[in-house]
């Protein structure tokens, strides 16, 4: 590193910042340290259950960060007034609150406040009559870190299924919050690298297995094999879950819309649905949503699901520079990222743009990120879908080079950009859809690519999907419309034996069988998330997709350990070649006849889907000389498959590579759209 530049003073001293124009990071929230919470447990210490208690080594960093540089006056801390005892901590070069911009305490700092029932309790009474209220079944709005949760006491079953019913959430799991890591092994199992992701200074939610027999309400994670668990990482969520072992703490917010930050308007939005707000008067400028990330067994480490909190919007170090870019992101679980220099700002997770509410967020951060990072894109890459909320808001952006990227290049491109590979490589892509360059719905991909471009080499056979979107919410449609396809004259038949005509009605099934034969009602889909919804729909699973990738969840979680054997599929030649699934299917059929389990079915699928996209990966790899592979897409967070396909890979002596800094599913996209828009922009500079 090259040496500091004297200014002809002796000695070290922190003098006060300036702004130099610099690549300044700025930090992500960090949680409740061990000093802090020890002081926070003492009755004899000043800050003794303090909710905003913090020092140098925890606390908020970008929720409150206005501009860079990180200091009292460019945060929300600037409407605190620091005490005499307070200041001289900060002061202080031998204190460990030296220079820690929220320094705080009761008589300076911020505070909560209860509003309930026409109450508004201050202060530690405030906190205590929350708990009670949590105890009795209550649900409240709970002002965090980086917005408002909704709360609830998860022993409460009642009490959970009022928040799901207000809240309108379906089937979508809620996350929990647990006292300890005690309470949380009591309703599930935890592995060493669980643990230590539970544990880590970002406290992100934690997806577990259940345990057999888990006593916690079914409303939680309905036919579910899994739970969110996360545990306190404020001093407010500490004093609360003293008084419970486990809360639901899911995000405060209407459904489809962003976090809920700002009081007065959380009590506008959330009125029907909590009976009570804890709110505090600490300001935050940057709405951050929980993180949520897994432990695949066999795959190297966690993945996310959901990157925010605890690690947005710390960069991605790339190996190489080159133009500013911003990456505009999908429409589901939108993120955007900004390349400048080396380095890659992923920002918070966005959510899904369906609404105004929703871009005005992404615009919001956008503006924010840009502006402490001082970047000024030379080119904005979007998706090729034309109906997408961020392809339309890029189109509307004037004198910035526009570079459309497929969305599965884009998947395949942010492996590429996490692991520095330059490429070529062969991209394995499953999702649910993505806009192909021919304009049909892609999914189930084979690619090889490198830097600006790609070759699509091979997909899955396309399936139908009668009446559109209404077959991905519906994915019975997509059973019916594969059963006809496959079955042809004796479909109806089939569907009958198969319980159809009992579920769906024998009217309303012929009526989608025949508009499956219809191209301008049924469009075709490659996508690896149908071919689950199918077999997920076949075994009476889940008919209805309540929340994105709930019918492939349903299916995992029945997976039965320890079948080894997969059923029939095809490798159709051809440029692109065609994976054919038909097989699998009269054998699926035939095992439901037969009587065979739904968890061996659902074994036996997952390890044909794994198997075939390996025999994929293979063929690629014999035709293009390729040993590296690049894995990526919703479809990959699915633990059976990722863990199967990595480790066959690896037997054939293939580098495997997949996202870990980013999520495989399309919070990741925005980082493959930017990388390939640098390599266009570099392309055409040489």
């Amino acid at each position: 590193a090259a040496p500091v530049p004297s200014d002809g003073t002796a000695g070290f001293h922190i003098t006060e910042s300036a702004d130099g124009g610099s690549f300044t990071l700025v930090s992500p929230d960090v949680a409740t340290c061990e000093d802090c919470l020890r002081e926070l447990r003492d009755p004899g210490d000043r800050r003794f259950r303090y909710p905003f208690i913090t020092c140098t080594n925890c606390g908020p960093r970008y929720t409150i960060t206005k501009k860079v540089p990180y200091d009292r006056p460019t945060t929300t801390m600037e409407a605190f007034t620091m005490c005499p005892e307070c200041l001289g901590e900060y002061t202080d070069p031998t204190n460990r609150r030296f220079h820690s911009v929220p320094n705080a305490c009761p008589a300076c700092g911020p505070s909560v406040r209860l509003l309930s029932g026409g109450l508004s309790l201050p202060g530690d009474e405030a906190v205590g009559e929350a708990v009670r209220l949590l105890q009795r079944g209550s649900i409240l709005a709970v002002k965090g870190l980086g917005g408002f949760h909704l709360a609830c006491n998860a022993r409460d079953a009642l009490a959970v299924e009022r928040l799901r019913e207000r809240k309108r959430r379906s089937n979508k799991p809620f996350a929990l919050m647990a006292r300890d890591l005690e309470a949380v092994r009591r309703f599930c199992h935890v592995t060493e690298a669980e643990e230590d992701l539970l544990r880590s200074p970002a406290r992100p939610i934690v997806l577990l297995r259940k345990r057999p027999g888990c006593a916690l309400p079914e409303a939680i994670s309905p036919a579910n094999a899994r739970l969110g668990f996360m545990l306190p990482y404020t001093p407010l969520h500490e004093i609360i879950m003293e008084g419970l072992e486990l809360a639901v703490m899911s995000s405060g917010n209407r459904a489809d819309e962003p976090i809920q930050i700002d009081g007065e308007e959380a009590g506008e939005a959330l009125r029907d649905i909590a009976e009570g707000f804890l709110v505090h008067d600490r300001e935050i400028f940057m709405r951050t949503d929980d993180s949520v990330a897994a432990c695949p067994r066999g795959c190297g480490g966690p993945v996310f699901i959901r990157r925010a909190r605890g690690y947005a919007p710390a960069p991605i170090a790339l190996t190489k520079g080159g133009p500013e870019v911003l990456g505009a992101g999908a429409d589901i679980k939108n993120t955007f990222t900004l390349l400048k220099d080396d380095q890659a700002v992923v920002s918070q997770h966005i959510g899904d743009m369906e609404n105004a509410e929703t871009l005005g967020f992404f615009e919001e951060a956008l503006r924010n990120l840009s502006s402490v990072y001082r970047a000024a894109p030379a080119a904005i890459a979007h998706d090729l879908h034309p109906g997408y909320f961020s392809t339309r808001w890029a189109l509307r952006q004037r004198g910035c080079r526009l570079v459309p990227v497929q969305h599965h290049h884009a998947h395949v491109a942010s492996v590429m950009a996490e692991w520095g590979l330059e490429g070529p490589v062969i991209g394995a892509a499953l999702d649910g859809a993505g806009y192909g360059t021919d304009g049909t719905l892609w999914g189930g991909e084979f690619l090889v690519a490198e830097g600006p471009g790609f070759r699509r080499a091979g997909h899955f056979c396309p399936l139908r999907l009668p009446g559109g979107e209404q077959a991905v919410r519906e994915p019975w449609r997509v059973a019916a419309a594969w059963v006809g396809e496959v079955m042809g004259e004796d479909a109806e038949e089939h569907l009958a034996e198969l319980g159809f005509f009992d579920r769906y009605g024998e009217k309303r099934v012929r009526s989608v069988l025949r508009i499956s034969t219809l191209p301008e009602f049924s469009p075709l889909s490659s996508g690896a998330g149908r071919l689950f919804d199918a077999v997920s729909a076949l075994l009476g699973l889940c008919d209805l997709n309540t929340f994105e990738g709930e019918a492939p969840m349903a299916l995992e979680a029945r997976v039965e350990p320890g079948v080894g054997d997969a059923y029939p599929f095809g490798i159709l030649p051809g440029d692109p070649f065609r994976v054919d699934f038909s097989g699998a299917l009269i054998r699926i059929i035939g095992d439901m006849r037969a009587g065979t389990g739904v968890g061996v079915v659902a074994a036996r699928l997952h390890n044909t889907v794994a198997a075939a996209v390996l025999a994929a990966v293979e063929a690629v790899s014999a035709a293009a000389g390729l040993r590296v592979v690049a894995l990526s897409g919703g479809s990959f967070q699915n633990e059976h498959l990722l863990a199967s396909v990595r480790a066959g890979l690896e037997a054939r002596g293939l580098a495997a590579y997949h996202n870990r800094s980013v999520p495989l599913n399309d919070g990741g996209v925005s980082l493959g759209q930017a990388w390939v828009a640098r390599a266009v922009l570099r392309a055409e500079r040489t």
